[in-house]
């Protein structure tokens, strides 16, 4: 019996989604840990997703994307301001939440810039500074969405 639901268990974890498939699984819950794991993805797929060969410097599609004049700016925005809700939704108070999102207007602003905006898109980690308003609104107000790092 075990034999004939092994191949089925395995066309289900095969089509339940890419995230699954790339060796992570984004949760999809309201509660405070499935909206952490969710930030600290995006904030890692923004700011650090590959490695500048040589210098061991993490670069994310924050950089990349934003060397597409204006639009890619736009782009990373928008994907700076669903961190912003995400931390709205938690019920994070609004001094914390307009601090964020002037992080992130900063970030598009300066970033719009041609070549200067670009390098300055390596330096300054709107969605990393983001990430930790969030971790530390969360170990103070929900302890149990800690999250112990090695």
């Amino acid at each position: 019996m075990e034999d004939r639901l092994q191949p089925i268990a395995k066309a289900e974890r095969l089509n339940s989604g890419s995230a699954e498939r790339m060796g992570f699984e984004l949760p999809m819950g309201n509660d405070p840990v499935s909206v952490r794991k969710r930030l600290e993805a995006m904030e890692k797929l923004l700011e650090r997703s590959f490695t500048i060969p040589g210098v061991n410097y993490p670069l994310g599609l924050d950089s990349i994307v934003g060397l597409v004049p204006v639009l890619g700016d736009l782009v990373t925005a928008a994907m700076g301001g669903y961190m912003v809700w995400e931390a709205r939704n938690l019920g994070m108070p609004k001094w914390k939440l307009w601090r964020m999102a002037g992080n992130v207007a900063v970030d598009t602003a300066l970033g719009a810039i041609p070549v200067v905006g670009d390098a300055f898109d390596l330096v300054f980690r709107s969605n990393t500074r983001n990430l930790k308003i969030v971790k530390k609104h969360l170990d103070k107000h929900h302890p149990a969405s800690r999250i112990i790092e090695s």
